[in-house]
């Protein structure tokens, strides 16, 4: 029975591990522009859904926390907002996902990982 509760633990740890960290994605940041279809703000990943010329985009943000203290709370972008995100896209190229850093909305930087922002 031991053995049974550590393989799931070490199973739950190793999946939320995969989900929570950063490697499916790309080292270097990249920009992109998009119009908001969509914005989710709650838990387990606060999300907007956003249109670009590449097709739609699913724009992961912060935890609720970190998006909340970061600014990006309801009311502050609507459907319809042009948004440029600052992050690191999927390593495979056929998954519309990027992490944002940051997002700008109507002239406001909205930065989710302060210590991971490169700037140009």
């Amino acid at each position: 029975m031991v053995v049974g509760v550590v393989a799931t633990l070490v199973f739950w740890a190793a999946t939320a591990a995969a989900h929570h960290g950063w490697n499916w994605a790309e080292e270097e940041q990249t920009e992109m522009t998009g119009t908001i279809t969509e914005i989710y703000i709650g838990p387990p990943h606060p999300r907007l859904m956003i249109d670009t010329p590449d097709g739609p985009w699913q724009v992961d943000l912060g935890n609720p926390r970190q998006t909340r203290d970061a600014g990006f709370v309801d009311g502050v972008a609507e459907v319809g907002d042009e948004v440029l995100i600052r992050g690191h896209r999927h390593l495979d190229e056929d998954e519309k996902l990027i992490k944002a850093v940051r997002a700008t909305i109507n002239g406001t930087d909205y930065t989710f990982y302060p210590h991971l922002l490169q700037e140009d």
